[in-house]
């Protein structure tokens, strides 16, 4: 059994004072090898909670996770992350924070050599190799972490809010390569955004979380990121039926997000 299956997860949080907080009620998915899930949600609706229960960073106070047949129970290789800032390894090299997961998994010299040096000509980083990471911009840093967690070959590519921290024209750079990787190597992607925009650019499946207690809201399956593999995305988002599914989304969203601001005053 191939795929990933997330099997009525729920979280809670226990809080020294006695109380808790919901993170998660009864999340269910089934998602194919192969496919790009971007997942939208107001803010604190969980999304980074699930993705690191995922990734085996925390235990699902209910449900399981099961990858290619197995339950996920801790972190693992199959599975890379790739954070919002790149949590590359300052005092190395761009070459050496690519090689570090195959150095770690013992691979022979020439293989790793061979792997890094594709990757980061992948990347649009072959002449940056031996700088260190601190001399490069942000953009320049994404792709080194992207390149680093393919680097470890996983099934499942995790990315929490990757492309939030750069600036428009870098983002637009960033999710065109996004997109490419995800075609060229068949892995399994799911991405977190706070961006629309964003979401339905990369999203061949679109996941909209309601409110806490995190629950899946609604799905679309779009069919805007096969069409920027090769195409410009600005001219993606001309597209029939972009702009009103970007309106459609904004609007729940925004509800939401509504909801969550009458549910804090009414509290107060």
């Amino acid at each position: 059994m191939t795929g990933l299956l997330i099997e009525n997860i729920s979280m809670r949080f226990d809080l020294p004072n006695g109380t808790s907080i919901q993170a998660l009620k009864d999340v269910s998915l089934n998602i194919k090898e192969g496919e790009l899930m971007s997942v939208l949600g107001p803010s604190g609706c969980g999304k980074t909670t699930l993705l690191n229960i995922i990734a085996g960073f925390l235990a699902p106070t209910e449900g399981q996770v099961v990858l290619n047949g197995h339950t996920v129970t801790g972190p693992d290789a199959e599975r890379g992350m790739v954070f919002q800032q790149g949590a590359l390894f300052e005092w190395m090299s761009v070459r050496e924070n690519v090689d570090f997961g195959p150095r770690m998994k013992g691979l022979p010299r020439s293989e790793r050599n061979e792997t890094v040096e594709h990757l980061l000509e992948v990347v649009g980083l072959g002449d940056f190799k031996d700088k260190a990471v601190y001399e490069l911009s942000g953009g320049m840093q994404q792709r080194v972490a992207l390149a680093r967690c393919l680097a470890n070959d996983p099934d499942v590519i995790l990315m929490d809010e990757p492309l939030g921290a750069l600036d428009a024209l870098t983002r637009e750079k960033m999710q065109g390569l996004v997109l490419k990787l995800w075609k060229e190597t068949g892995k399994t992607v799911i991405l977190i955004t706070h961006s629309v925009e964003e979401a339905i650019l990369l999203g061949e499946r679109l996941l909209v979380l309601a409110p806490r207690p995190g629950r899946i809201h609604k799905e679309y399956q779009l069919p805007y990121a096969e069409m920027g593999v090769n195409a410009d995305l600005r001219e993606v988002k001309k597209a029939k039926g972009y702009s009103e599914t970007r309106e459609e989304i904004l609007s729940m969203i925004w509800e939401m997000e509504e909801e969550i601001m009458g549910r804090t005053e009414g509290a107060a």
